[in-house]
């Protein structure tokens, strides 16, 4: 998929995702405890793990044949001896890690966990043990707050009962299938009485009563999925009001797949952490054991890569809320949720060599007679092997923003070659910049033409400001994906605030389509939320 790297303003409305069903029942406290983790780790681990498919989703569709070999044979050789999740721990509290997510039950119904509710699970393979039990105890053993995945969808029972198996179709889910609500609600009680506390549930698909019952047997529990917005593989272009979680593969798959893969760089890795937490939310990373119950290496070497960087850095990723806009170009900002303190985390898109000084201007920056400037895991007094430098940052504030003189000295790896983002960090710092506010609007399809609104509201002291729209497909995507890239639309100058409306052209009568209005300021282009494209 291609990316998405907006420059936007943090207190936009937000992200437009399917309606959240109302009552929530997490408590605030809860919420700002799961805001200050901001990282945590998603493990999807199941029986379809030994041929390296797609986790469940294989099933749809498939004939009787293929169904039967999944559900009768595959249990028979899940064996992993190479399971110690002790070790999978200790990586994850190295890389920063600070909550765990683990697939107790995905959708092809197979039970990670001893359950006396199915004869699809753990215990009618050659291991037989409670992996759900050890995964949870080697996390909590090492600091790190546990939680579970479940999926109200059991293509074992569908199967059982003669229904197709698929997906979001009313025919399959709980609610219409009392015998399938009735498995899922007596799984979910077992889950959330068994194992002790558990902080965190992710519920992948219709929350109909299985999120009030963990809340019932947890009060203290935070539904994830289910109950806030959880982009999946992508960042949103706007912040989303709250808390929220952004969900990603470290290649193109949740589980482990031996072929046709591609990873992401670890330094790509450590991009999205950096962008998830300057707009706002949190980021479930996630690595998919082998069925021997190893770690693939590509997935080790990120999380090491991850450990290393956040060794330095992690005071701008833990207990942050965005800053008045999200970056400047290729710096983007994070905020001490209780202190003037602001964090410019640099992205090298141009290397940052070792002893070589940078003249940075933040202009959404301003200091204060208090202001210190430092680089996060330096002392500014010492070049190693050059006693003659002095590196100590300095800056110097204009009317054009903050004036900022630094030096990288941090020697890292052998190289002196450092890739990943180095972090700014700037006390008692305020405000500096008005930025532009817009707010994307409605619109109205006929035929191959859609009409779109959007509200420019404040012009951010601007003259005049160039503003307009973008627009993509979302045929084919699941509610939380969006891996189809933007496409540019109309656009026109506008010279005060008010609403604009530009048509766009070309669309397939039968398609899905979204939209999103933006705004360009000299110093930035904002984004408002993305909404679907609406028919006659």
């Amino acid at each position: 998929m291609r990316f998405v790297l907006p420059l936007f303003l943090c207190a936009f409305g937000a992200f437009a995702q399917p309606e959240l069903p109302p009552g929530s029942q997490n408590k605030p406290e809860r919420l700002e405890t799961f805001r200050d983790l901001g990282f945590g780790l998603f493990i999807h681990w199941s029986v379809d793990s030994q041929t390296g498919v797609v986790i469940s989703h294989s099933l749809a569709g498939a004939d009787e044949a293929y169904t039967d070999r999944f559900y009768n044979d595959l249990p028979k050789t899940f064996n992993p001896r190479k399971f110690y999740p002790q070790d999978w721990a200790a990586l994850a509290k190295l890389a920063g890690i600070r909550y765990v997510v683990f697939t107790a039950k995905h959708h092809s119904g197979f039970a990670m966990w001893h359950t006396k509710t199915t004869d699809f699970g753990i215990l009618q393979t050659p291991f037989k043990r409670d992996i759900t039990k050890e995964v949870l105890d080697a996390f909590s053993a090492q600091g790190i707050r546990p939680g579970l995945y479940f999926s109200p969808d059991d293509f074992w029972w569908l199967r059982k009962n003669k229904i197709d198996i698929q997906r979001n179709i009313p025919a399959v889910q709980p609610r219409n299938n009392p015998g399938l609500m009735a498995l899922d609600l007596a799984q979910m009680r077992e889950l959330m009485t068994k194992y002790g506390p558990i902080d965190y549930v992710f519920l992948d698909g219709e929350p109909h009563q299985l999120r009030e019952l963990a809340w019932q047997l947890q009060p203290n529990t935070v539904v994830t999925r289910g109950a806030m917005q959880t982009p999946e593989l992508y960042v949103p272009g706007v912040p989303i009001e709250g808390a929220w979680e952004a969900c990603f593969t470290m290649g193109t798959a949740w589980q482990y797949q031996p072929q046709n893969e591609s990873y992401k760089s670890g330094g790509r890795v450590i991009d999205i952490l950096v962008e998830t937490r300057a707009k706002g939310g949190n980021l479930l990373l996630n690595v998919g054991p082998k069925p021997d119950g190893e770690l693939p290496i590509e997935q080790e070497e990120r999380l090491r890569e991850l450990a290393l960087w956040m060794q330095v850095n992690q005071e701008s990723i833990y207990g942050v809320r965005p800053w008045v806009i999200t970056n400047e170009q290729n710096i983007w900002f994070t905020k001490a949720k209780n202190e003037d303190t602001l964090y410019a985390i640099v992205k090298q898109d141009t290397p940052w060599v070792r002893g070589q000084w940078r003249d940075f201007v933040l202009k959404s920056v301003a200091a204060t007679p208090a202001t210190k400037v430092t680089i996060l895991g330096q002392n500014g007094r010492v070049l190693e092997y050059r006693p003659e430098v002095n590196p100590t940052p300095t800056f110097r504030q204009e009317p054009d923003g903050l004036h900022i003189r630094a030096m990288f000295t941090h020697r890292l790896q052998d190289n002196s070659k450092w890739p990943n983002p180095i972090v700014i960090k700037i006390t008692n710092a305020r405000p500096a910049f008005i930025p532009p506010r817009l707010e994307t609007g409605g619109s109205r399809w006929t035929g191959t033409t859609a009409t779109l609104t959007g509200k420019l509201t404040d012009m951010g002291k601007a003259a005049q400001l160039e503003v307009g729209f973008d627009y993509r497909s979302i045929v084919g995507l699941d509610a939380s994906d969006r891996s189809i890239p933007w496409q540019a639309g109309p656009a026109r100058t506008m010279t005060a605030t008010g609403e604009f409306t530009l048509p766009v052209t070309g669309l397939n009568p039968n398609g899905i389509y979204e939209f999103r209005a933006w705004v360009k300021h000299p110093l930035l282009t904002i984004y408002g939320a993305e909404r679907r494209i609406e028919k006659q």
